[in-house]
């Protein structure tokens, strides 16, 4: 079963690619890798969750906004390579989270990240990766995920 196949037999949608909300690019190549910008939980154009973990959501509440922001950054990729196919490895995995001074379960939201890369690629999908608690995102995303893949 190709990544696409998975995708759709987890239930979910691979979207268009993303396109740039401001000064900058979804996703560039250098050599063999290629750095995604940091994609947001959008959905036909418009966040799919807003606000901030400790405060007004809780882990649970961002399972499908983190992996829809992955599915982001699979998609700028892909749009920028020719295809998913062409994705040799996952190499590291950043994801941000919109978070309160205690809440300290960032890693729990990126989990959600990981997880879904790991389905989709198996030990290929394996990665390095930081999660980090932020005060605020752009538009007011809980989650913005940043990806470095391989390609081959």
């Amino acid at each position: 079963m190709n990544v696409l196949e998975k995708i759709k037999s987890l239930g979910l949608e691979f979207p268009p690619a993303p396109k740039a909300i401001a000064a900058y690019i979804p996703a560039n190549r250098s050599g063999r890798l290629v750095f995604t910008s940091g994609q947001l939980p959008m959905k036909d154009g418009k966040l799919i969750v807003s606000g901030a973990l400790g405060f007004d959501l809780l882990v649970s509440d961002v399972k499908e906004a983190t992996e829809q922001a992955t599915l982001n950054g699979l998609a700028a990729i892909s749009a920028l390579v020719g295809g998913l196919d062409k994705i040799k490895s996952v190499v590291k995995v950043g994801v941000f989270v919109a978070s309160s001074s205690t809440f300290f379960e960032q890693h729990l939201v990126a989990n959600y990240a990981s997880n879904l890369l790991l389905e989709l690629f198996g030990e290929s999908g394996r990665h390095a990766r930081f999660a980090v608690g932020c005060v605020a995102l752009p538009l007011g995303a809980p989650v913005e995920v940043e990806i470095t893949a391989e390609i081959e």
